[in-house]
């Protein structure tokens, strides 16, 4: 695998590591933002996040399939919610728990998501991908100019 193929990946990671950033500064520092963006800004930071760490791992998909993969696992960690066992509620009482899983289930959050994940791939498409197929050098011997 050559460097360049790397370049999408890493590119996905850095924009999940920095989106878990935001999201954390949402949650844990104090600010003046409205609660109302505190409330729902999570879980849209936490899907936006998802759809990047999805794309990380599977680079050269087209964003319409990354959105699928992600706005369905998004939805089923949000219905995994209503299922209740003694270990898994524990679980989700920690701040690992709480921040990949959350605690209650909240049918909006369903269409925050989506709606975050959307947005993840339209920025995809208008920005990372326009910029990594511009820059991605010519496989075809054919097509290069000779010096």
């Amino acid at each position: 695998m050559q460097v360049a193929d790397l370049r999408p990946t890493l590119i996905y990671f850095c924009v999940a590591f920095l989106t878990i950033l935001a999201g954390v500064s949402l949650r844990f520092v104090p600010s003046n933002v409205p609660e109302l963006l505190v409330r729902y800004g999570g879980s849209f930071l936490w899907a936006f996040m998802m759809y990047f760490l999805i794309a990380a791992l599977q680079a050269y998909r087209r964003p319409s399939t990354l959105v699928a993969i992600s706005g369905v696992f998004t939805t089923l960690v949000e219905l995994s919610r209503l299922y209740h066992t003694p270990g898994f509620d524990a679980f989700r009482l920690t701040l690992a728990g709480a921040l990949l899983l959350g605690r209650v289930f909240n049918a909006w959050h369903i269409a925050i998501y989506w709606s975050a994940v959307i947005v993840a791939a339209l920025l995809d498409s208008l920005v990372f991908r326009r910029n990594l197929t511009r820059r991605r050098p010519s496989t075809n011997l054919s097509q290069r100019k000779s010096l």
